[in-house]
Parts: C-alpha cells; sequence; structure tokens
C-alpha cells in the first residue's frame, strides 16, 4: 500500500446486516465483524481512518417499535433514532474492530463519536417530506402515528408508509472532536447515518429535527472538513455503471470528475441507489480530495490506492492543508 493518508470509509447497509437484509443484532454483529475485518487491514496499512456507516434497517426496528407501543408511550423522534443507532453500532465496531486489530498483532485505539450535522429549516426538503422511511402500514394504525405528528402517505395497494425530509447537509458540526481524536491516534467512527440533523432555531439555540440526511453526502462533507485525502464509498457492486440494466451497460474505473460530471447530468445514475454516491463522490474531488472511490467492500484496502472500484479523481490535486490539526 502507499504511505499513509487520511482516509473517510463510508459503509452501506450491507455492512451492517445480514447477506439477506436481516437486522437482528446476531446477524449485525456477524456483518459488522466481516466489514471490520476489511477495514482493520486499511489501519494496518498506516494509514488515518475514519469510519462512517449507514443506519436505515436499525431505524426501522426503532420505527417498528414506535408503532407497537403508539398507544402505550409517545414515539422515539426520528433525530433521537438517530443517536441511538450511531452508538449502537458504534459501539459494535469498537469492539469488532478492535479484535480484528489485535489479531493483526495492533493496538490502535478506536473511538466513537455521536456526531451532528447542521441542516437549515429553510431548505426546501421541509415543505415537501418525500423520503420513505420504516414499513408500509394500513391506514387505521398509521393515523395513530399522524396523531402523533408524523407525516404518513396513501401508497396505495401496499399501504401507507412514513415520509420525511431529507435536507442538504451543511457542515459536519463535531469534526473538531474528531480532529482531535484522529490528532490522538485513534481510529474513529462518526456521522453515522449522515449525521443527527440538526438545525438554528430564531434564538440561535441548536435543536434535532426529524429528517434524514443522505449519509454519503455527510461522508463526502466530513472527509472535505477533516482534510481527508480519500474518500472510499463501500456498497455491494465493484463499480458503477452507465446504462444500468441495459445490453449497454458498462462499468466504470478511472474516470475524470468532469467526465463523470456529465454522466450524472445526464440522469446516468438512479437517485434512490448509485445517483447520491456519485454526487458525495464528485463532491469530495471538487473540494480538493485527492480521489474518490465507489467499490464492494472486499475491495476498500486496494481502492484507499485507486486501485480498484470506480475512481473518480482529479489532475489538478493538491494536498489538503492540515496546519490547524490538532497534533498535526
Amino acid at each position: 500500500m502507499t504511505a499513509g493518508v487520511r482516509v473517510v470509509i463510508a459503509l452501506g447497509g450491507n455492512a451492517m446486516t445480514g447477506p439477506d437484509g436481516t437486522a437482528t443484532p446476531a446477524a449485525q454483529t456477524e456483518a459488522i465483524g466481516r466489514a471490520m475485518a476489511h477495514v482493520a487491514r486499511v489501519v494496518a496499512g498506516g494509514h488515518e481512518v475514519v469510519i462512517t456507516h449507514g443506519n436505515g434497517p436499525q431505524v426501522g426496528n426503532l420505527l417498528v417499535k414506535n408503532e407497537l407501543a403508539a398507544h402505550v408511550v409517545p414515539p422515539v423522534a426520528l433525530d433521537w433514532c438517530g443517536a441511538q443507532t450511531q452508538a449502537t453500532i458504534g459501539f459494535t465496531v469498537l469492539d469488532s474492530l478492535e479484535a480484528e486489530l489485535a489479531r493483526l498483532d495492533r493496538r490502535d485505539r478506536v473511538a466513537a463519536l455521536v456526531t451532528r450535522t447542521l441542516v437549515s429549516l429553510d431548505d426546501t426538503a421541509f415543505a415537501r417530506p418525500s423520503k420513505p422511511i420504516g414499513r408500509y402500514l394500513p391506514r387505521e394504525q398509521a393515523q395513530v402515528l399522524v396523531d402523533h405528528g408524523e407525516t404518513w402517505e396513501d401508497r396505495g395497494a401496499r399501504g401507507w408508509r412514513r415520509v420525511v425530509a431529507s435536507p442538504e447537509p451543511l457542515e459536519v458540526l463535531d469534526a473538531p472532536a474528531l480532529l482531535a481524536l484522529l490528532g490522538a491516534g485513534y481510529v474513529v467512527v462518526a456521522a453515522g447515518g449522515g449525521g443527527i440533523p440538526v438545525a438554528r432555531g430564531a434564538d440561535g439555540a441548536l435543536r434535532g429535527v426529524g429528517a434524514v440526511v443522505d449519509k454519503d453526502l455527510t461522508a463526502a462533507l466530513l472527509a472535505t472538513a477533516i482534510g481527508a485525502e480519500v474518500l472510499v464509498i463501500a456498497t455491494d457492486v465493484e463499480h458503477a455503471s452507465v446504462g444500468f440494466g441495459t445490453p449497454s451497460e458498462r462499468p466504470l474505473g478511472r474516470v475524470p470528475l468532469t467526465e463523470l460530471e456529465r454522466y450524472a447530468g445526464a440522469g446516468a445514475f438512479a437517485s434512490g441507489s448509485m445517483g447520491p454516491k456519485v454526487e458525495a463522490a464528485m463532491r469530495f474531488v471538487r473540494h480538493g480530495g485527492r480521489h474518490a472511490v465507489i467499490t464492494s467492500l472486499e475491495r476498500i484496502t486496494e481502492a484507499v490506492d485507486g486501485e480498484a472500484g470506480t475512481v473518480v479523481a482529479d489532475p489538478a490535486y493538491q494536498t489538503p492543508a492540515t496546519a490547524t490539526e490538532p497534533g498535526r
């Protein structure tokens, strides 16, 4: 592997659940253990590593609990669901990664950081909640949750489903704490699920809001904020592709930023799946990253070196400034 770099690894939902999407505690623990075996190899390569992760299935489990208990106790707010899953996944990652590092005869310290992401209450997403979350319910069951202030939509034969806002991430508020941990030599788990969305009220105080921030867009924002050289977005395929699902489908290897921007502008990537990952990769490179990679979890070690997956690069890359970082 190349000389050590600062890298953000964004793990997709497939790294947090069983192969069939099962989100039982046992399935999650086993899946995270498999993922950390790959992450440990990156750490062992001498790189400074920050891990972010999805939390969709885990939040989905909490929402089911909300639904079943809504007639007994008030539902837990969506921002609280995000915080709870950050902590649960975080400590599971800590245990698994420390064990994998020990197998490699390493004693790197690992920390999990409960992380907030700033959004704006003026974001148009709040006026038009559109991101579906959780399971489908019959109207009468959904009505109980509507009465608690949630927004649900009639989705036809499948039933009703909750929809929430997905605003743009503006700032990862706890990035300074993350930098302090990196400066002290920690591997850090942060910004899980895109971060807990918070907004400033008229009084200037921060408060949690009922929204979901795209985890990959937050990962790109975080990577830029901490001066990372590389962003790796791990998913369940080895490459992003153009013409996906058609006879002309073609996987993308190393691709210049300008070329990927043309594909994205032509609508080559689905908004609900590969689109946000491609957008995150482009944003990171536009803001000074060496390269971003979209690839499978199994290839993240090679991805750090730009030798696997869809590698997005800017020929004009310059090393990010790190003079203000603790310990640098």
